[in-house]
């Protein structure tokens, strides 16, 4: 069977290039099965006279497909479908629905299903058309103009001119971290695997804040350690709970969001936190400070670092918040010791991380626009916050707390709403919501559900939403609590 030069579907007013017109087309059609194992594709001169277009668009194409085992060239003889049987079906990823951290990361895979979820008030990021990628694109530019070679390793620590910056940086915070003080990571999460491996065995006890960031829940169980939830204030967390906890568990560690915590948005006060570093200093716990969100705070929140300098203190940061889900970088700040071990840990489980990828980010850093960047996002967070808090009140939805800052808001549903349930609803709408069990084990977790007000900008979220509390509360009504 030969596929025909008319077969093909090809759009010369789209704004796709034309070799992923092509490239797409092809890989649609055999991933439907309509180009079967074998089939014999037109010869380039036949394609491009039919389309119109250059041999070299064709044979772009045609050489993309090979590398990605959908098509095998054969000398003398022509272009076919490859015979494996993978290319009928193009499972592009597995069935995880039961891995061993399907339940910890469940969220996340549907933050990241672009297909599915067309809406996200339930995620953690901003949306990408608020972060923009003019800069990024000068950048890029601008890298790939410099004579530094793009192929050879970054040092063992990371970009020396990058760690400099984020030294300065760190000290408008009142944080005191020489750039040798700073270990470079691929991103936050990266790097709270290196503390958590330079840190803690097997076994160990780690004290984690409920509600808190669920994937330092999914981390804490990978490394095999065991989460203790310590029930977080507004100021901070539960003293007496903390205390408890330390007393009974002897916990290595206490990993925390100082400011503008995820998901309640909410940061630590400066009484508590001279309480919470007394309680871990007597029991000699460490603490790990998550400020991922520093550059949202328009508060001049105080950080545990500042206070106690790197006394069983260690400072995680990141940009991908402000800048970019895709060039993500993270680092680390402590003492010297720590950050020499972890430093050996990088090299043995990831080399070094990417110079290219840092050296972006430093250029974004220091060219002058970032920090209009960040002031444009906070004005523009400021001007949707609480009319979107507003509005979900209007639904019965309470916050249990009004930031001040960032785009995260904990909020309590209305009596007798699930927020599982409103989850399944609305994903049915093409709309993820974050329920509360992800982030909290309280009894009451499942009345609360995680929302971005960056992401609730649109009327298609609030006809779901309000479609969703509908059904939900006449699936409650039928199915009342003890029937």
């Amino acid at each position: 069977m030969t596929v025909q030069a008319t077969d093909w579907r090809f759009d010369k007013a789209a704004d796709l290039p034309f070799v992923e017109q092509l490239v797409r087309h092809a890989t649609q059609a055999i991933g439907e099965g309509r180009w079967t194992p074998g089939c014999r594709l037109p010869s380039i001169r036949q394609l491009a006279q039919q389309l119109e277009v250059s041999r070299f668009t064709v044979a772009d194409a045609y050489e993309r497909l090979v590398a990605a085992g959908l098509v095998v060239s054969r000398q003398g003889s022509g272009v076919y479908v490859a015979r494996s049987p993978q290319t009928r079906q193009l499972v592009l990823e597995v069935d995880a629905s039961s891995s061993a951290l399907a339940k910890e990361v469940a969220l996340m895979r549907r933050v990241m299903d672009t297909e599915r979820f067309r809406l996200k008030p339930g995620s953690g990021c901003l949306p990408a058309d608020w972060l923009g990628d003019e800069d990024i694109r000068a950048a890029l530019r601008d890298l790939a103009r410099q004579p530094t070679p793009l192929t050879e390793y970054g040092s063992a620590q990371g970009h020396p001119a990058l760690r400099q910056q984020l030294s300065l940086r760190l000290e408008q915070l009142n944080i005191q971290a020489a750039p040798s003080q700073i270990l470079m990571a691929a991103s936050a999460t990266h790097g709270l695997d290196l503390a958590l491996r330079a840190l803690v065995r097997p076994g160990d006890r780690v004290l984690v804040d409920d509600p808190g960031f669920y994937n330092f829940m999914a981390v804490l169980r990978l490394a095999g350690a065991v989460p203790v939830a310590v029930p977080r204030q507004l100021e901070g967390p539960d003293l007496a709970a903390l205390r408890l906890a330390l007393e009974q568990h002897k916990p290595i560690l206490y990993i925390t969001n100082s400011v503008l915590c995820n998901p309640v948005g909410a940061s630590v006060s400066r009484s508590r936190a001279h309480k919470v570093l007394s309680a871990l200093a007597e029991h000699r716990c460490w603490l790990l400070e998550d400020d991922i969100y520093a550059d949202f705070d328009t508060q001049q929140s105080l950080r545990y670092a500042s206070l106690a300098g790197f006394d069983r203190v260690l400072y995680l940061g990141s940009l991908s918040k402000t800048l970019s889900a895709d060039f993500r970088v993270g680092f680390l700040a402590g003492n010297p010791a720590l950050i020499a071990d972890m430093t050996d840990i990088k090299l043995i489980t990831g080399m070094s991380t990417s110079p290219s990828t840092e050296s972006l980010i430093y250029r974004l850093l220091t060219g002058g626009r970032y920090r209009r960047h960040v002031e444009q996002l906070r004005r523009r967070l400021d001007d949707v916050r609480y009319p979107v808090l507003e509005r979900l009140a209007s639904l019965g939805l309470t916050p249990w707390h009004k930031p001040a800052g960032g785009f995260l808001c904990w909020l309590r549903l209305p009596p007798g709403q699930s927020a599982e349930r409103l989850s399944r609803i609305a994903a049915e709408l093409d709309v993820l919501l974050a329920p509360g069990r992800h982030f909290s084990s309280q009894p009451d977790a499942d009345s609360y559900a995680r929302f971005n007000i960056a992401h609730c900008q649109d009327e298609r979220v609030w006809r779901a939403l309000a479609q969703a509390l509908d059904e939900g509360a006449k699936a409650a009504a039928s199915h009342p609590p003890g029937s």
